[in-house]
Parts: structure tokens; C-alpha cells; sequence
């Protein structure tokens, strides 16, 4: 069933994920894709963060990131573009391991203040007040916002260990 457009721009935030080739550069080319996606508008990117794999622990760090957009698309639009954008990184849902390695994720992790879930998509997304690799990187770039059904962001983030979550410092600026 097709949803109406937004009329006013919606906040969203996006989660960035992969571990396979070179990460760091993957999530920036990424990052530039979906910034460019007609009816979204980059308002904020999170610092570049190493994790340890949520699942098999067999497969290299995954390195993570959150961004801050505003867009007029709806929210399965939004996320049929980021499939997009996954697809030409050569991601292939459906095949492989539950949680095992790669190329790049975008997870569509907030909607506004919405809540929505149907057979495609979640918002807010799900396990997210219990993945430090999601929330540290939200936190830095949105430390007042308020998680539709879950609360304050910082609270959520207090009671969620980091598990070796680290920053990347990046060496040069470019």
C-alpha cells in the first residue's frame, strides 16, 4: 500500500555497519551515496567506530557509524533506497549467515517519532537499546534524543556496556 509523502522534512537516523574489504572506506563512500539519494539531506555523521561481530566471532571487526538525515521520503522508500545503495556495495540479503560477515549494512534506525512495524521494517529498529555499536555512535551525534517507546538515548546508553566498542582516530583529514 503506497504511503503518503511527508510534507515537512522528517529527522531519521541510519546505522552504518561492514567488515569486509576496506570498512573505513566502504561506510565513507556509503555515507557520500546516501547523502546523495534525492530527498534526503545529511544533517549529521558519527565518528567511525570498531566492534567485535555480533555474531560468529570467526570474521573480522565490523566497523560502525550513525548518520543524521532529513528526508521527504517516506519510510519504506527510505529503506528501498538504502537496499539500493547496500546492493551496489554488493550486498545480497537473503544469503549467508544470520549476522555473519558483510559488505555494508544500513539499518534504518529511527523514523522521526514514530513507531512503525510491518513485514519489511521496524522503526524504531529492533535490538537497538541493546547494541552499544548502534547507540554510542547515535549518542554522539543526537545526545538529546528520545527513542519512541524506549526513552531517553543517554539513559539507553548508560545501561548498555561498550564490549570493546573503540573509536577510530582518524590519522589525516581528507
Amino acid at each position: 500500500m503506497p504511503q503518503p509523502q511527508p510534507l515537512e522534512p522528517v529527522l531519521a537516523y541510519i546505522g552504518f555497519g561492514g567488515n569486509l574489504g576496506d570498512p573505513v572506506e566502504r561506510l565513507k563512500a556509503a555515507r557520500r551515496e546516501v547523502a546523495a539519494i534525492p530527498g534526503v539531506r545529511e544533517t549529521a555523521f558519527s565518528s567511525l567506530y570498531h566492534s567485535a561481530p555480533m555474531g560468529p566471532q570467526d570474521q573480522p571487526e565490523y566497523v560502525n557509524a550513525a548518520m543524521a538525515i532529513r528526508t521527504t521520503l517516506a519510510p519504506l522508500e527510505l529503506l528501498r533506497e538504502l537496499q539500493a545503495v547496500e546492493a551496489r556495495f554488493g550486498r545480497v540479503r537473503g544469503v549467508g549467515e544470520r549476522w555473519g560477515p558483510r559488505t555494508l549494512d544500513l539499518d534504518l534506525l529511527l523514523y522521526g517519532q514514530q513507531a512503525l512495524e510491518c513485514d519489511r521494517l521496524a522503526v524504531p529498529h529492533p535490538g537497538l537499546a541493546e547494541r552499544e555499536f548502534v547507540l554510542y555512535p547515535l549518542l554522539e551525534i543526537a545526545p538529546g534524543l528520545e527513542v519512541p517507546g524506549l526513552g531517553p538515548l543517554a539513559e539507553l546508553a548508560r545501561h548498555c556496556p561498550l564490549r570493546g566498542l573503540t573509536r577510530i582516530e582518524e590519522e589525516h583529514h581528507g
